[in-house]
Protein backbone atom coordinates (compact mmCIF):
# COMPACT_ATOMS: atom_id res chain seq x y z
CA UNK A 1 0.00 0.00 0.00
CA UNK A 2 1.75 3.03 -0.93
CA UNK A 3 -0.05 6.49 -1.04
CA UNK A 4 1.03 9.48 -2.91
CA UNK A 5 0.89 13.01 -4.17
CA UNK A 6 0.93 12.51 -8.13
CA UNK A 7 0.05 14.59 -10.73
CA UNK A 8 -2.55 12.27 -12.98
CA UNK A 9 -2.35 13.24 -16.58
CA UNK A 10 -5.25 11.13 -17.89
CA UNK A 11 -7.69 13.03 -15.67
CA UNK A 12 -5.84 16.55 -15.40
CA UNK A 13 -5.57 16.16 -11.67
CA UNK A 14 -4.11 15.55 -8.98
CA UNK A 15 -3.96 12.24 -7.45
CA UNK A 16 -5.00 12.34 -3.61
CA UNK A 17 -4.59 8.87 -3.15
CA UNK A 18 -2.72 5.88 -4.77
CA UNK A 19 -2.99 2.76 -3.43
CA UNK A 20 -1.83 -0.99 -4.69
CA UNK A 21 -3.18 -3.70 -2.85
CA UNK A 22 -1.87 -7.29 -2.97
CA UNK A 23 -2.30 -10.50 -0.80
CA UNK A 24 1.11 -10.98 1.11
CA UNK A 25 2.83 -14.21 0.65
CA UNK A 26 5.65 -15.09 3.51
CA UNK A 27 7.17 -17.78 1.14
CA UNK A 28 9.10 -16.38 -1.93
CA UNK A 29 10.28 -18.54 -5.30
CA UNK A 30 13.67 -19.92 -3.46
CA UNK A 31 12.28 -20.38 -0.16
CA UNK A 32 9.37 -22.44 -2.19
CA UNK A 33 12.49 -24.39 -4.31
CA UNK A 34 14.54 -25.03 -0.94
CA UNK A 35 10.94 -26.53 0.53
CA UNK A 36 10.02 -28.62 -1.64
CA UNK A 37 13.31 -29.46 -2.37
CA UNK A 38 13.90 -30.76 1.68
CA UNK A 39 10.50 -32.38 1.21
CA UNK A 40 11.41 -34.34 -1.95
CA UNK A 41 14.88 -35.99 -0.21
CA UNK A 42 13.07 -36.60 3.04
CA UNK A 43 9.96 -38.59 0.95
CA UNK A 44 12.78 -40.13 -0.76
CA UNK A 45 14.64 -41.23 1.46
CA UNK A 46 12.01 -42.38 4.18
CA UNK A 47 10.11 -44.16 1.03
CA UNK A 48 13.64 -46.11 0.21
CA UNK A 49 13.54 -47.07 4.08
CA UNK A 50 10.24 -48.28 3.81
CA UNK A 51 10.86 -50.17 0.71
CA UNK A 52 13.91 -52.10 1.49
CA UNK A 53 11.56 -52.94 4.78
CA UNK A 54 9.10 -54.37 2.48
CA UNK A 55 6.69 -52.31 2.47
CA UNK A 56 7.03 -50.76 -1.32
CA UNK A 57 3.46 -49.37 -1.90
CA UNK A 58 4.59 -46.36 0.94
CA UNK A 59 7.17 -44.85 -1.40
CA UNK A 60 4.11 -44.33 -3.94
CA UNK A 61 2.17 -42.82 -1.15
CA UNK A 62 5.18 -40.37 -0.31
CA UNK A 63 5.67 -39.60 -3.91
CA UNK A 64 1.91 -38.33 -4.14
CA UNK A 65 1.84 -36.15 -0.47
CA UNK A 66 4.80 -34.84 -2.41
CA UNK A 67 2.94 -33.78 -5.11
CA UNK A 68 -0.23 -33.02 -3.30
CA UNK A 69 1.94 -30.28 -1.52
CA UNK A 70 3.59 -28.99 -4.57
CA UNK A 71 0.09 -28.69 -6.05
CA UNK A 72 -1.18 -26.62 -3.09
CA UNK A 73 1.67 -24.26 -3.19
CA UNK A 74 1.44 -23.43 -6.68
CA UNK A 75 -2.67 -22.70 -6.07
CA UNK A 76 -1.40 -20.38 -3.20
CA UNK A 77 0.86 -18.86 -5.47
CA UNK A 78 -1.52 -18.08 -8.02
CA UNK A 79 -4.07 -16.63 -5.48
CA UNK A 80 -1.17 -13.94 -4.95
CA UNK A 81 -1.85 -12.54 -8.79
CA UNK A 82 -4.85 -10.69 -7.85
CA UNK A 83 -4.42 -7.09 -7.14
CA UNK A 84 -6.58 -4.18 -5.88
CA UNK A 85 -5.60 -0.72 -7.01
CA UNK A 86 -7.34 2.28 -5.37
CA UNK A 87 -6.81 5.92 -6.50
CA UNK A 88 -8.84 9.27 -5.39
CA UNK A 89 -8.46 12.83 -6.98
CA UNK A 90 -11.15 15.67 -6.50
CA UNK A 91 -13.50 14.55 -8.80
CA UNK A 92 -13.31 10.25 -8.94
CA UNK A 93 -12.65 7.37 -6.64
CA UNK A 94 -11.54 4.54 -8.82
CA UNK A 95 -11.19 0.82 -7.71
CA UNK A 96 -10.01 -1.61 -9.67
CA UNK A 97 -9.91 -5.61 -8.73
CA UNK A 98 -7.96 -8.10 -10.89
CA UNK A 99 -8.77 -11.64 -9.45
CA UNK A 100 -6.03 -13.77 -9.60
CA UNK A 101 -7.81 -15.69 -12.78
CA UNK A 102 -7.23 -11.96 -15.05
CA UNK A 103 -10.69 -11.14 -14.37
CA UNK A 104 -11.15 -7.07 -14.15
CA UNK A 105 -14.13 -5.28 -12.20
CA UNK A 106 -13.77 -1.64 -12.21
CA UNK A 107 -15.83 0.96 -9.88
CA UNK A 108 -16.15 5.02 -10.05
CA UNK A 109 -17.23 6.80 -7.09
CA UNK A 110 -17.70 10.47 -6.45
CA UNK A 111 -15.91 10.90 -3.63
CA UNK A 112 -18.15 13.18 -2.63
CA UNK A 113 -20.69 11.09 -1.55
CA UNK A 114 -18.81 8.08 -0.64
CA UNK A 115 -18.78 6.99 3.31
CA UNK A 116 -15.54 4.40 4.09
CA UNK A 117 -17.67 2.07 6.88
CA UNK A 118 -15.72 -0.17 8.80
CA UNK A 119 -16.78 -3.52 10.48
CA UNK A 120 -14.97 -4.91 13.10
CA UNK A 121 -14.49 -6.74 16.64
CA UNK A 122 -12.95 -4.73 19.32
CA UNK A 123 -10.79 -7.70 20.37
CA UNK A 124 -9.95 -8.67 16.79
CA UNK A 125 -9.96 -4.67 14.96
CA UNK A 126 -11.40 -3.79 11.91
CA UNK A 127 -12.42 -6.65 9.70
CA UNK A 128 -14.15 -5.14 6.57
CA UNK A 129 -13.83 -1.78 4.90
CA UNK A 130 -16.53 -0.88 2.47
CA UNK A 131 -17.14 1.81 0.22
CA UNK A 132 -20.75 3.26 0.37
CA UNK A 133 -22.51 5.91 -2.07
CA UNK A 134 -25.75 5.83 -3.26
CA UNK A 135 -26.80 2.57 -2.46
CA UNK A 136 -23.98 0.64 -3.42
CA UNK A 137 -21.74 -1.13 -1.22
CA UNK A 138 -18.21 -2.29 -2.52
CA UNK A 139 -15.68 -4.06 -0.30
CA UNK A 140 -12.19 -2.72 -0.26
CA UNK A 141 -8.91 -4.13 1.64
CA UNK A 142 -9.61 -7.84 2.05
CA UNK A 143 -6.21 -8.62 1.40
CA UNK A 144 -5.25 -6.45 4.79
CA UNK A 145 -4.62 -7.79 8.07
CA UNK A 146 -6.75 -5.68 10.94
CA UNK A 147 -3.61 -3.06 11.67
CA UNK A 148 -2.96 -2.74 7.92
CA UNK A 149 -6.83 -2.35 6.85
CA UNK A 150 -6.84 0.62 10.36
CA UNK A 151 -3.82 2.64 8.64
CA UNK A 152 -5.23 2.10 4.99
CA UNK A 153 -8.65 3.69 6.29
CA UNK A 154 -6.86 6.41 7.95
CA UNK A 155 -5.30 7.52 4.72
CA UNK A 156 -7.94 7.22 2.64
CA UNK A 157 -10.20 8.32 5.04
CA UNK A 158 -7.91 11.92 4.78
CA UNK A 159 -8.07 11.83 1.39
CA UNK A 160 -11.59 12.15 1.08
CA UNK A 161 -11.55 14.51 3.30
CA UNK A 162 -9.04 16.27 1.30
CA UNK A 163 -11.24 15.86 -2.04
CA UNK A 164 -14.28 16.76 -0.04
CA UNK A 165 -12.91 20.02 1.28
CA UNK A 166 -11.02 20.98 -2.61
CA UNK A 167 -7.61 21.25 -3.29
CA UNK A 168 -5.81 24.77 -2.76
CA UNK A 169 -3.19 25.28 -4.88
CA UNK A 170 0.08 27.28 -3.86
CA UNK A 171 1.69 28.50 -6.66
CA UNK A 172 5.14 29.15 -4.54
CA UNK A 173 5.65 25.82 -3.77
Amino acid sequence: MTASNDFDPALDQPTLFSARVTPHRSLNRTGFLVLMTFISAVSFVTGIAFWMMGAWPVLGFFGLDMLVIYWAFRINFRSADATEDIVVTPSELRVRRVSHRGHLIEWSFNPLWVQLEQTGDPEFGIEHLYLVSRGRRVSIGHFLGPDEKASFAKALLAALQTAKRGITYNPIT
